[in-house]
C-alpha cells in the first residue's frame, strides 16, 4: 500500500465502567478492542505506530477517561503479519462478531466490507448527530473523508493519506538543459523532457511504472494518474471504464515512452523492478519518476531509507503530474495525483459503541497525530491543522498536503477492484512489450467484461 504506516498490528482491549457505575464504585468486566497491523519491536511492522498506541494512547486514554468519572484497564496485544493475511482475519472477526469493537482497515476495502455488511455507517451506529459534532471533520479534506466513505456514507474516520508526484534528479535536469524548478503542463512537457534527458549518458529519463511484475504499483504510480489526467476516473457513472477513448489515450502514452524509449522496457518486467527502478534513482541514473511521498520519506531519506540519498534535499525536485493538456483532468483540472490511505471503523457487533466512538475520536484528535508524528517522524496525516504544523519543515510533505491532497482522486473502493486493476497491469504490459494500442485496450474490455460483467462496463 502507498502509505507505509496504513495499518496498526495491535489489539488494545479496553475494559470500563459506565459513567453510574463508576459514582458507586463498582467493579466492571466489559471489555472494548482495536485492532490494527503493528508491531513494537526491531524492525516490526509499523513499529512506530505499535509504540504509540502503547507509549502514548494507552495511558493518555485512560487518564482522559479518568478525567470524565470512567474507569477504563487497556492491554496492549501487538501482532504483525501481511496486509492480505490481516485482511482475511478482521473480515471473519466482523462476520462472526468475535473481534475487535474498533478496526483499522485500508480505505480500498471499505466499500468491499460496507458491501458485505460487515461494517454499517457511523451514523447507524452512535448517530448523525454525534458524528456531525465531532471536531475533526473540518479539518480532513472533502477527498480525504472519502477515504472510509462509501455511497454517501461515512463509515469511519480516516487516519493517513498520501500523495502521487513527479520526482525528478536536478543534476541530471541541468545537464540536460533543464530547469530546477521544471513544471510540466502536459504530457507532451514530459516527453519533451524525457527526450532531452535521453541525450545524457547512462541516464534512464522517465520511470512511468507498468507490467504486472510492479502489481498494485502500476496502477496507483501510473495508470491512474494518467487517466486522471484525460478527464476520467476508473469507475464512473455506475460502470467501469472498459475500452475507451480515454483509456486507449493512456496506453498510446505508454506506446510512446516506451517506444522511444524513454523508459527501460525490459525493467517493468523484472520481478524486481520497482526496487531497481528506486536504486538507480537514488544513484543519480533516473531523470524523472512517478512516485507517492513515500518515496521522498522511506526510500531517499539520507537517515534510514531503503536507498537513501545524500544529497536528496538538494538534488531531487518534484513537481505536480499535469493532465494530457491543461484542463483536461478529471473535474476540468490542469493537475491531478492520486492517493492512498486508510482509516478507522467501530465494528456493528460491538456492545460498546459509545466507548468505541469516544477511542476513534481520541485517537483521531489533534493531540493524537503530535504524538505518532513525534514518534514516528513526519507523514501526512488526515487532518490538514496537524499537517499544517507538523509538517512545516518537510518541503515535499508540505507540498503534498497543500497542493496535490485538493486535486487528487481516490482508487474505487469495490470489490472488484483488484480484478480490473490486474487488467489494467497486463494492458500496459502488452503495449510496452509491442502489442498495439488497439489490441492491448480490446483485451483489456473483454478481461473487465468477464469480471465485473458486460453490463457494468462503460467503453466507446
Amino acid at each position: 500500500m502507498a502509505s507505509n504506516w496504513r495499518m496498526f498490528a495491535a489489539v488494545v482491549s479496553v475494559s470500563s465502567l459506565l459513567v453510574g457505575a463508576a459514582a458507586c464504585g463498582s467493579g466492571g468486566g466489559d471489555s472494548l478492542t482495536i485492532t490494527a497491523n503493528a508491531i513494537n519491536s526491531a524492525g516490526g511492522k509499523n513499529a512506530a505506530e505499535a509504540k504509540w498506541i502503547e507509549d502514548w494512547v494507552i495511558p493518555k486514554f485512560v487518564a482522559d477517561q479518568q478525567a470524565k468519572g470512567v474507569t477504563v484497564k487497556v492491554k496492549f496485544q501487538a501482532t504483525g503479519v501481511a496486509d492480505e493475511d490481516y485482511k482475511s482475519r478482521i473480515a471473519k472477526d466482523l462476520k462472526t462478531g468475535t473481534g475487535a469493537d474498533v478496526v483499522s482497515l485500508d480505505g480500498i476495502w471499505v466499500g468491499e466490507f460496507a458491501e458485505g455488511e460487515q461494517i454499517k455507517p457511523l451514523a447507524d451506529l452512535v448517530g448523525a448527530d454525534k458524528v456531525k459534532a465531532w471536531e475533526g471533520w473540518q479539518h480532513i479534506p472533502a477527498t480525504v473523508q472519502q477515504l472510509t466513505s462509501y455511497n454517501g456514507a461515512q463509515y469511519g474516520i480516516p487516519q493517513n493519506t498520501d500523495g502521487r508526484v513527479l520526482f525528478f534528479n536536478r543534476k541530471l535536469f541541468q545537464q540536460a538543459g533543464l530547469p530546477a524548478d521544471w513544471q510540466p503542463t502536459s504530457w507532451d512537457q514530459v516527453l519533451d523532457a524525457g527526450r532531452k534527458l535521453k541525450a545524457v549518458p547512462g541516464v534512464l529519463p522517465v520511470q512511468l511504472n507498468a507490467g504486472t511484475s510492479f502489481g498494485e504499483a502500476t496502477t496507483t504510480q501510473g495508470i491512474l494518474p494518467l487517466l486522471a489526467g484525460t478527464g476520467s476516473t476508473l469507475y464512473e457513472g455506475g460502470k467501469w471504464v472498459g475500452n475507451t477513448a480515454k483509456l486507449r489515450t493512456v496506453l498510446d502514452f505508454y506506446r510512446t515512452l516506451y517506444g522511444e524509449k524513454l523508459g527501460d522496457a525490459e525493467l517493468q518486467q523484472d520481478v524486481k523492478g520497482r526496487e531497481k527502478s528506486f536504486e538507480k534513482f537514488a544513484a543519480g541514473q533516473v531523470g524523472i519518476l512517478l512516485e507517492s511521498d513515500y518515496f521522498w520519506h522511506d526510500v531517499l531519506n539520507p537517515t534510514g531509507g531503503s536507498f537513501p540519498m545524500a544529497d536528496r534535499d538538494t538534488q531531487v525536485g518534484w513537481a505536480k503530474i499535469p493532465a494530457a493538456t491543461p484542463g483536461a483532468g478529471v473535474n476540468h483540472q490542469d493537475f491531478v495525483s492520486v492517493s492512498g490511505g486508510g482509516g478507522r471503523v467501530i465494528s456493528p457487533k460491538s456492545k460498546h459503541v459509545e466507548l468505541a466512538w469516544e477511542l476513534l475520536q481520541f485517537m483521531n484528535s489533534p493531540e493524537a497525530y503530535q504524538a505518532l508524528i513525534a514518534g514516528g517522524g513526519p507523514r501526512i496525516t488526515a487532518r490538514q491543522d496537524v499537517n499544517a504544523d507538523a509538517l512545516r519543515g518537510d518541503p515535499l510533505l508540505t507540498f503534498v498536503s497543500d497542493q496535490i491532497l485538493p486535486i487528487t482522486s481516490l482508487r474505487p473502493a469495490l470489490p472488484e477492484y483488484d480484478k480490473v486493476s490486474q487488467a489494467l497491469q497486463q494492458a500496459t504490459l502488452d503495449v510496452v512489450t509491442g502489442t498495439s494500442t488497439a489490441d492491448a485496450a480490446a483485451n483489456y474490455g473483454k478481461a473487465v467484461a468477464a469480471a465485473v460483467g458486460k453490463d457494468n462496463v462503460a467503453s466507446d
